[in-house]
């Protein structure tokens, strides 16, 4: 451990035949030998420990109004380095934070924080953990985490983190480990396209059902290690001082916005089969060819309500009766059904946003009456039989419908009334593509739909239906006066 005796001193900035006085300047003391009170300024210094590489250096700062806050300034650095006792480790990081803030000319790490960030006056564990380990522990410290976001953490440890960089000990993580991980998702992916690829019917068969792991699932899987490593950062008795995941570059992944189904599209879809983005909408007139065709299904009430409402599938299936207030036209969103597998839970919608209140037009209002009617002379059917789950909509018996079957209802009603493809959410951003385009506030939709921020709503949904956008294009036309047949004239 380095001396931390220190010094105060008092300088200023006269030269003297082109040479800076510095401390040996005359005007510094008065006749009587006291500091003068108008001339120079006030500095400290402080031995700090020798750097990692073994060098010397010390804590110095000038420029101080008072000898007392020169005395003050190394009296607090040298509480510092005293929080890190005989842990040599400890005083060389709590070293380099105050160097580093010294030469930054900001403010000295507080003693709190340098217990926080440091470990100082905590014992650090004898035993440091690897990766594998620390994910266990962080991941079970995570008791009011959501079922889904906690399956969905533990795939992402399970199947890509731990296989590659679980043994390594949590101290000595580094970027270059980090990146193997998806550098190796990489290899899996190119693994799977030459099989898929390939004339060989063995190697197809090999990875049949293996999916690709897209760039947005590795930004999150990066993100999962990144939280976990925070908190070890954060953790007094673990030396960790910096984020590896933080430090790994990923290709950008930007937000896929819906695309409308045009008839040039759906042309060229079913000529190659090709479909032009990974979030398509139908037309309003493909909505309606949709829900005609849906009318023959007992539940068409519940796809009327997702394709004018947006609700999510989960909240369709776990909506319950006494949230559905038709009386008012209106629904309380309170609760939704997970599929974790092929499990399915009922838990709270993600966010405070998503607790919302949507209300009902007049029409998806009596399709739900006319729906309640339905479903109760299909209880009075059933009889003992009748399974009272209090669900609006359920199987004939009253028993929930779980979400895949919904989803497959869905898909095998769109192929019947000869629609382009699209997936179940993308009724959902119809219903939200509809509302823009009808002219209603961005605030009211965002509200309805349970997103965060309007931003977000703005920006998933900027196309428009074409003939919206026509409309749009002939007003701005209209605006510019051209003759009849003829060029307008430069003026």
């Amino acid at each position: 451990m380095a001396n931390t005796e220190g010094s105060t001193f008092k300088r200023c900035g006269c030269r003297s035949a082109d040479k800076p006085l510095g401390a040996a300047c005359p005007r510094l003391k008065r006749r009587n030998g006291t500091w003068s009170p108008t001339h120079g300024a006030w500095g400290y210094q402080v031995e700090l420990p020798r750097t990692a590489e073994g060098r010397r250096r010390q804590a110095r700062r000038t420029g101080l109004a008072s000898q007392q806050e020169a005395l003050e300034g190394a009296d607090h650095v040298k509480d510092l380095l005293a929080l890190a006792e005989d842990d040599e480790g400890s005083a060389v990081r709590i070293a380099d934070a105050v160097q580093a803030a010294l030469k930054a000319r900001a403010p000295l790490p507080s003693l709190e924080e340098a217990r926080r960030r440091f470990g100082a006056g905590v014992q650090t564990r004898e035993v440091i953990p690897t990766v594998v380990a620390w994910l266990e522990e962080w991941l079970a410290a995570k008791a009011d985490l959501a079922a889904g976001t906690r399956r969905s953490y533990l795939g992402h440890i399970t199947n890509h983190l731990v296989p590659v960089i679980g043994h390594i000990r949590l101290d000595r993580l580094r970027v270059g480990h980090v990146q193997a991980v998806f550098d190796a998702i990489e290899e899996r992916n190119d693994h799977i396209r030459r099989c898929r690829d390939s004339d060989d019917p063995e190697m197809r068969a090999s990875v049949r059902g293996m999916r690709l792991i897209s760039v947005a699932t590795r930004h999150r899987i990066r993100a999962t290690l990144r939280s976990a490593l925070n908190e070890a950062i954060s953790r007094p008795d673990l030396p960790i001082q910096v984020n590896a995941a933080s430090h790994v570059k990923l290709p950008s992944c930007p937000r896929v916005r819906p695309v409308v189904w045009t008839p040039d599209r759906v042309q060229q879809y079913r000529a190659t089969g090709e479909v032009p983005s990974a979030v398509m909408v139908w037309t309003p007139e493909q909505t309606a060819v949709f829900l005609r065709r849906a009318r023959r299904d007992r539940l068409y009430a519940m796809f009327h309500l997702i394709a004018m409402k947006g609700l999510r599938r989960g909240e369709a299936v776990g909506l319950p009766w006494p949230q559905t207030r038709l009386g008012d036209r209106a629904i309380d969103v309170r609760f939704q059904s997970v599929q974790l597998g092929w499990e399915v839970i009922t838990s709270a919608p993600k966010s405070l946003a998503g607790q919302r209140t949507i209300t009902l037009d007049a029409g998806t209002a009596q399709v739900l009456r006319t729906w309640r009617t339905k479903q109760n002379e299909e209880r009075l059917a059933a009889g003992q039989d009748w399974q009272d789950t209090g669900l609006v909509f359920t199987h004939a018996d009253g028993s929930a419908l779980h979400p895949a079957w919904v989803t497959d209802l869905f898909h095998r009603i769109a192929a019947e009334a000869g629609l382009p493809p699209i997936g179940l959410h993308g009724l959902r951003h119809g219903a939200a593509s509809l509302s823009l385009a009808a002219g209603v506030d961005v605030k009211v939709v965002s509200a309805e739909l349970g997103h965060a921020t309007t931003h977000f709503t703005q920006d998933t949904y900027q196309s428009v239906f074409p003939e919206v956008a026509r409309a749009a294009a002939e007003a701005t036309a209209a605006l510019v006066p051209l003759k009849a047949g003829g060029r307008r004239r430069a003026g």
